[in-house]
């Protein structure tokens, strides 16, 4: 038994766990309320009265968050009463932000994305209820390993081979057919944690044991830095091909991760961050999307010629503006950002309406939501359970923490959208059946074993 499977086995929780189902049904009546009463503050400040579709908007919400909840309380009983309340009160707070957006369009040119972002909530949920009822058995995901990889490698490369269209600025992310568009990175970040899972719970010994030690740290054998370095090759191929540098970095991340987690080898981060690095600055010195994005993030507050201050050095100003507590719902001037004000900037938005107080507690709660990923991680009872629930976990948590200092000016900017809150349709459909993943783990690994009774009062 390896010690990550030690600590788990000593952090896991002794016994049957509480259901939990009436406690996850009380908050996301908090859930569902909290973003109705943003949405009337916000209707009342910028129009004087409530929105004209604020009951429209309230039971459709409702009803998608209740079907969500019956569908847990049907096929996931013993499922963490958390990750499902934290997914519907994002969902619904990047709503009401989006259709704020959408009233200034008088003022920028924009278009109105809210409805379509409600639609594309909806059908994230319903996916959500299919993976709830038709993954029986999570384990089973482990027989498609190497079919997720190449599924993966498949979605990663099939833009490379459409046009780009102006307003997708250089990066080859997205498919647009007929005025539909897609961005089929979004859906790797669920393929890529079952392959690594799959793939590493088989090698991990390899990995971990086969290595020779200097200035105390534990050196891998050059033939078992092959995964690493074909996993870094891929990643540069993505970021040369499609200018995507956050799909490279979040690919590249959760692999390290999911290798650390599995090996235990400071070794492997170190050699990750070093090839990283060195992959990125090579990049960064002949492609010039990659090195627009590193010269904006450098001097994000330099004017271009004939033209304003960027997006950046816009969302620094909005941020700044915002204060402790925030200019208000509905009161600010994020729009200004200009056209990813809505998906990649979003949190420029919150950060002016809702202050620093704000940010922190969105971020807070997409902490919440990564840490209860990682305790189902610690009370998963097989090896490919765990890694693929801190997988899933560390690709939530990864895109939030590149997003978050995109727009703060932490990192270059990587055109990454901020899960559950930013508009686009990719984005909220796989996120909901990556929190679904997430609780069919949860369910497995609090599940009493057969013949043991439930604790007292835990009646779902």
């Amino acid at each position: 038994m390896t010690t990550v499977e030690s600590r788990a086995v000593a952090c896991a929780p002794q016994g049957p766990a509480p259901v939990r189902r009436n406690t996850e049904l009380s908050l996301l009546v908090f859930a569902a309320l909290v973003p109705v009463l943003a949405y009337a503050e916000t209707g009342l400040a910028m129009d004087g009265r409530l929105p004209a579709g604020m009951l429209g908007y309230g039971l459709g919400l409702g009803s998608f968050v209740l079907l969500a909840h019956l569908s847990v309380r049907r096929f996931a009983p013993h499922a963490d009463p958390l990750m499902l309340p934290i997914a519907a009160l994002l969902n619904g707070l990047g709503l009401v932000f989006i259709w704020r957006l959408d009233k200034a369009r008088e003022l920028h040119p924009n278009y109105p994305a809210a409805q379509n972002q409600l639609l594309w909530s909806g059908l994230g949920i319903a996916l959500f209820i299919v993976v709830m009822a038709r993954l029986k058995d999570y384990r089973r995901l482990q027989r498609y390993t190497y079919l997720s990889g190449f599924a993966a490698l498949v979605l990663l490369a099939v833009p490379a081979f459409f046009p780009v269209r102006a307003g997708d600025f250089g990066a080859r992310i997205w498919i647009h057919l007929d005025g539909f568009s897609i961005q089929p990175g979004e859906f790797v970040k669920i393929l890529l944690p079952v392959f690594f899972s799959g793939f590493l719970m088989v090698k991990r010994d390899a990995l971990a044991l086969a290595s020779r030690r200097l200035l105390g740290l534990y050196l891998p054998r050059g033939r078992d830095l092959g995964p690493i370095v074909v996993v870094w090759t891929l990643s540069l191929l993505i970021l040369v091909f499609e200018t995507d540098l956050g799909t490279s970095v979040l690919f590249f991340g959760i692999f390290v991760v999911m290798l650390y987690v599995a090996t235990e080898r400071t070794s492997w981060v170190l050699f990750g961050v070093l090839m990283a690095g060195l992959g990125f600055w090579a990049v960064a010195h002949t492609e010039g999307h990659v090195r627009g994005r590193i010269d904006e993030w450098l001097h994000p507050l330099a004017a271009a010629p004939g033209a304003g201050v960027g997006q950046i050095g816009q969302a620094l100003f909005a941020l700044g503006s915002g204060g402790a507590l925030g200019t208000g719902l509905g009161q600010g001037h994020s729009w200004l950002i200009g056209f990813a004000a809505k998906s990649d900037f979003i949190l420029g938005t919150i950060g002016e309406e809702t202050g620093v107080t704000g940010v922190i507690a969105v971020l807070v709660l997409y902490g919440l939501l990564a840490e209860r990923g990682l305790r189902t991680a610690l009370a998963a009872r097989d090896p490919f359970g765990k890694l693929l629930a801190v997988g899933l976990s560390a690709a939530f948590a990864l895109q939030v923490f590149i997003v978050a200092g995109g727009v703060t000016g932490a990192i270059p900017l990587t055109g990454m959208t901020l899960p559950f809150v930013a508009q686009g349709g990719s984005s909220v459909i796989t996120n909901w059946a990556l929190v679904a993943v997430l609780l069919k783990i949860s369910d497995l690994a609090r599940r009493p074993a057969p013949g043991e009774p439930l604790q007292p009062g835990t009646q779902p």
